[in-house]
């Protein structure tokens, strides 16, 4: 199965240097006793409970039964129906990116959970934040019909844009131990990052469709081996929040087990870190129920209008299936009411 996602790039400021309480993530950071000294050491960190398990239960019904809505015949209780034909599009990633997905009720009330919300403060060292409009993730324990995951190391930044610029996160919702599929992270590879772009600066880059997007070849992961960093497979329970630091070098593995894979993309950034004209384009993809990448201040906006095996899918739907009044806080991480002009 082919598939594509229209993906618009804007030009936005750069995140700006500021002497505030946020973490800085190079080196001068204080002692927590938390998780945050997890992410400074590593480039990652698992915020356990952050959804208590009874509501992460309740969402991942809620993932499946959005995936039976469109009436294609696939049924979570019949493994031989996890075939295209059966689905929406999902990539082979397992990231389902249009049909206004990202903007179900079940995704908005997972972006608004307290702990969720607050992880993100507790780095930022603000309330004001924008939320992503991101994906959400299925990866399926029987994959006989969908196409190969393939190794994709990467780090989510521009190596010419340098520094701690994004928290990029997941909500796990399924078990997700050594065999589960899911995350796996270079640990301390956002520590190497500045050095390793340094040293590999006339390496060939990897294609891709954004500069915020860099992926290791054979060369720079030998590099990433050399210099002691360890690839590890995040294990999480349902409700557990996964952060990382985008210069960390990662991506995702298909399932071993007979477990299926549910997660949530979640990011967040202050407000302050985004323009006038960001909030209005983020305002414009709210209002069209349109996606994003992992960046909250809408820098990439999607379509969606899938594309399977090189056409329009047959199948349109381009409002959530069960859209979501929002609260307060939740119209805040919109960004909308912070807009002045």
């Amino acid at each position: 199965m082919a598939t594509t996602t229209t993906v618009i790039e804007q030009t936005s400021a750069p995140i700006r240097a500021v002497n505030d309480g946020r973490m800085k993530m190079d080196g001068a950071d204080p002692a927590y006793g938390d998780w945050r000294d997890d992410l400074l050491r590593d480039g990652y960190a698992v915020i356990k409970g952050a959804i208590p398990r009874e509501r992460a239960d309740a969402y991942a019904d809620k993932m499946y039964a959005l995936l039976e809505s469109f009436g294609l015949g696939y049924d979570r209780n019949d493994p031989s129906t996890v075939h295209p034909d059966k689905l929406p599009v999902i990539n082979e990633k397992g990231m389902l990116m249009a049909y206004g997905a990202c903007h179900e009720d079940f995704v908005w009330d997972i972006r608004s959970e307290p702990e969720v919300v607050g992880a993100f403060e507790k780095v930022h060292d603000t309330k004001d934040l924008l939320v992503s409009f991101d994906v959400i993730n299925y990866g399926f324990a029987n994959r006989t019909h969908l196409p190969e995951n393939k190794p994709w190391p990467h780090q989510d930044q521009d190596p010419e844009k340098p520094g701690f610029r994004c928290l990029q996160g997941l909500v796990n919702l399924h078990p997700c131990g050594p065999d589960d599929g899911g995350l796996i992270v270079c640990k301390g590879s956002h520590n190497l990052s500045a050095q390793f772009h340094k040293d590999l600066k006339d390496e060939p880059r990897i294609p891709a469709w954004t500069k915020e997007w860099y992926g290791f070849t054979d060369r720079g992961m030998e590099w990433l081996k050399e210099h002691g960093a360890e690839w590890h497979k995040v294990c999480a329970d349902p409700g557990d929040l996964i952060v990382w630091d985008s210069r960390t070098a990662h991506y995702n593995v298909p399932v071993k087990s007979n477990i299926d894979r549910m997660a949530v993309y979640t990011c967040f950034m202050p407000v302050a870190d985004a323009t006038q004209e960001d909030l209005l384009r983020k305002k414009a993809a709210y209002e069209g129920r349109l996606g994003t990448t992992h960046w909250p201040n809408a820098q990439f906006t999607g379509s969606n209008v899938a594309t399977r095996n090189g056409k329009p899918d047959h199948v349109v739907r381009n409002w959530p299936i069960n859209d979501k009044v929002l609260s307060e806080r939740a119209f805040k991480l919109t960004g909308i009411p912070y807009i002045k002009v």
